[in-house]
């Protein structure tokens, strides 16, 4: 079982930053990949970014490459999320996944564990 918090959402104007963060307990952290997605209103939930085992790989959303920066410190359990340059389409509730599988998956399904959300508003 892993239990995930994410956190660092708020509203934030047109080219602006927030960074995300989302820490993990429970199981042997360091051995899973992790993801970003996020949902908007009347949207299905969205693949945003993924990192692998020790940040060996990283996968982004093609809107947010670039702008979206995915990381990991398994020596504190957390992943991060770092978002510049960011857009009104960008609002949404962002989740933090965890996938008990090496390699990436940019689908829902992929993911065994999701942490509650945190909303990103970004205003124009």
């Amino acid at each position: 079982q892993v239990q995930l918090v994410e956190s660092g959402g708020g509203l934030v104007q047109a080219g602006g930053s927030l960074k995300l963060s989302c820490a993990a307990s429970g199981r042997t952290f360091s051995m899973y990949t992790m993801g970003w997605f996020r949902q908007a209103p009347g949207n299905q939930r969205e693949f945003v970014a993924a990192i692998t085992w020790r940040g060996l790989k990283t996968l982004y959303k093609d809107s947010v490459k670039g702008r979206f920066t995915i990381s990991r410190d398994d020596a504190k359990n957390m992943v991060y999320l770092q978002m510049n340059g960011l857009k009104p389409e960008d609002t949404a509730v962002y989740y933090c996944a965890v996938r008990n599988a090496m390699i990436i998956s940019t689908q829902v399904s992929g993911y065994d564990y999701w942490g509650q959300g945190t909303q990103v508003t970004v205003s124009s």
